[in-house]
Parts: C-alpha cells; structure tokens; sequence
C-alpha cells in the first residue's frame, strides 16, 4: 500500500496509532525486511495482528542469464503463486537501468510479441512490481538510476495497480525514485493516456507505434481497432502539451510488413511538428509468429530517410541478444518448467 493508505489502515483498521504504519513502511522500503518479526521497534502484539491479516509477497529469481557480449542480464521473477515475468537489467554510461514487467501475459494480440502467446494471465499486484526492482538491486548490489515499464504487459491495463506502484517507487519514504526517470510503454490505450497527462507525473511517455497507416497498424496490433491513429495521434499530442515530456514512439521493423521507404515516409507525415523521437527495433524473431527481422542495410536506409524528412530517430542499442532478452522469449522457454504458469 502507499504511505498513506497503509497509516490510514493500521489506524482504522488495527487501532494502532498513524505513526506505526510509516515505521512499517520504512521497515519494507527503506531496511528492506519482509519479516514482521524482524520489525523490532513494534510492539509483539502488532507484529502477531500483522502476520495473521497482512502479506508481504516476495519475488525470487527462478533464472538468471548473464550476456557474454555485454553486462546485461536476464532474470526470469518467480511471484508468490509461481509464475513467471521478466526484467532485464542494462548497464548505461549513467548507470543501472532495469525494465519490468507489469503482467503476467498480455491481452493486447499484438502479432510479432512474444509476450502475448497464450494472452493475458493475470495483472501483477504494486507489490509484485516493486518485488522485481528489490529483487533486482539485491542482485546487483548496486541501486537501479532508471526503471523502464516495457516488459510483459500493459502497463495502462493494468493502470490502478500500476499507480500504487510508482507512488511508492517515486516516495521520499518509498524507494525515492524520481518518475523523470520512469518511462512507460504503452501500445495506445487513449483514455488512460489522457488520465495519465492530467495526473501530471514527469513520467516519460513510450509509445509502441510499429505502424503508420491504420490498415497495416490493425493488422499487426488489434488495439488500434479501437483507439485508431487519429485518436492516437491527439492523445500523445495532449500528453505532451500537459505535461512538457517529449514523447518515444516505438517502432519494430518487420521485413516485407513496415519497412520499406514508403512506411518511413508515411511515418515521418504522422509525426511532423511532433517534440519526439523515434525508436527504431528490428524486431526479434519469434517462432510462433514467423515475423522476420530486416537486413541491417534496411534498417540504416529507414533510419537515415527519417532523419532526412526531419524526423528525429536512432536504431535502438542491441543488449543481450544472446540470452533471449527480447519480452516473453524466457518465459515461454521455461514453460516445461513451469506447470503453473502454462
């Protein structure tokens, strides 16, 4: 629970006095114990009353791979009931930065995704997300400077839950992140995107675009059925003017489906007079969904006609390519595993 809520229930609830549930926050955020018996400014009884009506769910790593070509590592999360997500963590110049997952599975159908094979599972609780910086820092012995929603999931799917979770991570009492170091994925889910832009939260916004045309977009991602490009479009443009972040819109090259010269073109006309920037992925191939990735001279040629029409784009940096980084791919390998996350 955010601070707040948690000093409102020890108070309403257990009939303890507000300033037990900031000494049980600290305990949690700050020292990092998940044993109330080892909260030791509290009184024995609370500690009884907390063990028999509250929980504390720990992630452990079932799996973790270490990239041989950089520093990059792979951890597959266990949750309490043991399934499974993913997180990467990535060494940058300015430190640890770490990507998460916010479902287990996805409900989105997007056709080249590994992440949506067998749909979405179920939502991750604000614990299980901050579970997975925690579990990654322990790992690292080092604390993360940046965290990256993109990892299995929807983040705006699953948009309460996800609230909690950076309200805790952005608390000066919390982990203390600040959200300008937050970035979130999402595919375009509009009326979240416009509930986003009026909290106001410095987070930047990352959309997955990957199409720039409504037909090709609908066929490879079911969700601009419903919130099309044009709706898209303003929404992003609202978020920026509310806000002052520029927005990233994600863009996976798929070969013989988006990316040809006429797809950059058509890209570069959606996006004019926009403050953002553009991410380009060759998309990672995925068995099941037989999409292909384009020759590295294909990706230059779209990149280099973008920046030609104006558009600001770079080839995204290619990290872990050996130990299956790319969302889902660890998970659906471990499935033989897994029997509960089948």
């Amino acid at each position: 629970m955010p601070l707040a809520r948690l000093t409102a229930w020890v108070r309403e609830e257990l009939g303890e006095p507000a300033f037990r549930g900031k000494q049980i926050y600290s305990w949690i955020h700050e020292k990092r114990v998940f044993d109330f018996d080892r909260m030791t400014n509290l009184p024995a009884a609370l500690r009884e009353t907390l063990s028999q009506r509250a929980k504390l769910p720990a992630v452990t790593t079932r799996k973790r791979l270490e990239s041989k070509l950089d520093d990059t590592v792979k951890f597959l999360f266990e949750l309490p009931d043991r399934l499974c997500v993913e997180g990467v963590l990535m060494r940058y110049h300015h430190g640890l930065s770490l990507c998460i997952s916010t479902e287990v599975g996805c409900a989105m159908g997007c056709t080249f995704c590994a992440s949506t094979l067998g749909g979405l599972v179920r939502r991750l609780t604000p614990a299980e997300m901050l579970g997975e910086v925690y579990e990654a820092e322990r790992q690292a012995g080092e604390p993360i400077s940046s965290l990256v929603l993109m990892g299995i999931g929807e983040p705006l799917d699953n948009f309460d839950n996800v609230l909690d979770f950076l309200t805790i991570l952005s608390s000066k009492e919390g982990r203390n992140l600040s959200l300008r170091h937050v970035s979130l994925s999402t595919c375009g889910l509009c009326d979240r995107i416009d509930e986003l832009a009026d909290l106001g939260l410095g987070l930047t916004l990352s959309v997955s675009l990957h199409a720039a045309d409504d037909k090709t977009r609908s066929e490879i991602m079911p969700v601009n059925r419903r919130y099309p490009l044009e709706e898209l479009m303003r929404s992003c443009r609202r978020y920026f003017s509310k806000t002052g972040r520029r927005i990233s819109y994600e863009y996976a090259l798929i070969a013989g489906v988006n990316d040809t010269p006429a797809h950059a073109e058509r890209l570069a006309k959606l996006l004019a007079g926009q403050n953002c920037h553009v991410n380009l992925i060759p998309v990672n191939p995925v068995k099941e969904r037989g999409t292909r990735r384009p020759d590295a001279g294909s990706v230059r040629r779209f990149a280099a006609l973008l920046e030609k029409l104006g558009q600001n784009a770079t080839v995204r940096r290619e990290l872990g390519s050996d130990i299956a980084a790319a969302c889902g791919q660890l998970r659906r390998s471990e499935a033989g595993e897994a029997p509960a996350d089948s």
